[in-house]
């Protein structure tokens, strides 16, 4: 019950209405809606890409379109910082939907980059202005120390796991037949590089020469999103892994840039593209969504 309570808020379904259960539930941020109003004032969490990963994986699965899934992912959405929506927040939505039970058959969490870690209250996507686009002053390790980057520091499995847990647990009570899959992000930089760069309409880059905490913030979630993974007994999807050497400072990147023609001109920035999007879904798909 005290599982139940912190994840919802309230009691968990009545045996009188327990629900079947849906095939797909997707948990996550915006690399999982991968769609994002900026004119919205407020954030309802409605918009979805239309070849989002969740999207591209649905119509595989043969359920796109159909009540067989469901999908509260949202941008802006954290494990449990806010001010938006939480992976709590995110799991009561479903729930109340009848998402959870005997037929639930995969459930994906995607989250974690929007927290805060360690001692910083400095989110990533604030760190953008004061970091990364701060050539003045650089986005190196210091950055943490001055307040302007999130503390990747604090970013552990042990912690994620923590932070995870009542979610994972409650939704193995009441979907107890489900695959709970931990989707990762995928690759932005390589691995231990300096450099940070976007692409403005396919032929002028903007380079960050001083970005390794931005770098090292992505490796240590990915390496935490695994641990955490073998804490809990979950499935780990290493999204990193499927799409190295297509970051974004790649010659054929699968996230898009600003306006870049190579990839989705009108898509989300920062974000995986169709291409990129379609890896994900398909390796999803191929073993666990069968």
């Amino acid at each position: 019950m005290a599982v139940t309570a912190a994840v919802t808020g309230a009691g968990g379904a009545g045996a009188d209405s327990a629900p079947e259960g849906k095939d797909l539930v997707v948990l996550g941020d915006s690399f999982a809606a991968n769609a994002w109003d900026f004119m919205e004032a407020d954030n309802t969490c409605l918009h979805h890409g239309a070849s989002a990963w969740p999207a591209q994986l649905s119509a595989l699965m043969g359920v796109h379109g159909t009540d067989r899934v469901e999908d509260p992912s949202c941008p802006g959405a954290s494990i449990d910082s806010g001010p938006g929506y939480t992976l709590g927040m995110e799991t009561s939505k479903a729930d109340k939907a009848g998402a959870f039970g005997p037929r639930t058959k995969l459930v994906t969490i995607q989250m974690g980059l929007n927290d805060h870690w360690g001692e910083s209250k400095q989110t990533l996507w604030n760190s953008l202005q004061k970091c990364v686009f701060n050539l003045v002053e650089g986005c190196g390790p210091d950055a943490v120390d001055q307040g302007r980057m999130t503390d990747y520091n604090g970013v552990k499995g042990s912690i994620y796991a923590d932070r995870i847990r009542n979610v994972v647990t409650y939704i193995r009570y009441y979907a107890s037949n489900a695959r709970i899959v931990l989707v990762g992000y995928p690759e932005l930089f390589p691995s231990g590089q300096d450099t940070l760069c976007l692409n403005f309409f396919g032929v002028a880059p903007y380079i960050q020469p001083r970005g390794r905490a931005v770098v090292e913030y992505f490796d240590r979630m990915n390496q935490a999103q695994r641990e955490a993974a073998q804490i809990l007994k979950l499935d780990f999807l290493d999204a990193r892994a499927l799409t190295t050497g297509h970051g974004l400072c790649s010659t054929e990147p699968w996230l898009n840039g600003v306006a870049d023609p190579r990839t989705d001109v009108d898509g989300l920035f920062f974000h995986p593209s169709a291409q990129g999007d379609a890896v994900v879904a398909k390796a999803i798909y191929d073993r666990y969504g069968k």
